[in-house]
């Protein structure tokens, strides 16, 4: 991993970075938004110390653990990337709760047009706000968008010191096996 600079890290302040994304994916994974790391190299999570790749693998959603350098990949497993708020920060704290909520407006247009069978939002509190429930709690959501199922998981974060890569695997599993249960599951009505 390169090491970057202040100077490197200032710039990377406001970039945003592509989705990774197509249409009929499994799971959109969606982050609360990019790390100055990521907006830095153009790779969704990663910075060292996040928990997301190991956590999608020993979940079962990736036959090996993927490096950030390699997140193209996912589409051909029917997954992808977005996050609620595309600015890239140093920590999510410097979101304002508008950019939550327009960010949750504009996911939920990438929802409706792509329409993955799965939302996976990682991260309660920007699902939170994002969504307007403040009440929500981890895992699947009353509510869909079109005919995605929502789902939310544990920000993986190296931050987020309530979860390690085995609890947020495990939390990541739940999804993966509704998922395996096949199109029904998400709220879609066949097919």
């Amino acid at each position: 991993m390169p090491r970057y600079t202040a100077e490197d890290l200032a710039a990377a302040n406001g970039r945003h970075i592509p989705d990774i994304i197509g249409p009929d994916l499994d799971v959109l994974f969606c982050g609360i938004n990019p790390g100055l790391v990521s907006a830095l190299t153009g790779q969704h999570f990663a910075r060292p110390g996040n928990r997301f790749w190991p956590a999608l693998h020993r979940s079962g959603f990736t036959p090996r653990q993927l490096a950030p350098a390699e997140q193209e990949e996912l589409i051909g497993l029917g997954l992808g990337i977005t996050n609620v708020v595309a600015r890239a920060t140093a920590g999510a704290a410097e979101l304002r709760a508008e950019e939550y909520r327009g960010g949750g407006e504009v996911l939920r247009e990438k929802v409706r047009e792509f329409r993955p069978r799965w939302l996976a939002v990682v991260g309660i509190g920007a699902y939170r706000v994002a969504f307007d429930a403040p009440k929500a709690v981890m895992g699947r959501q009353g509510q869909v968008v079109g005919e995605t199922g929502v789902w939310v998981l544990p920000n993986p974060s190296g931050l987020n010191a309530h979860y390690t890569v085995d609890t947020l695997a495990a939390a990541f599993a739940e999804l993966r096996e509704v998922v395996r249960e096949g199109p029904d599951t998400a709220g879609r009505s066949g097919s």
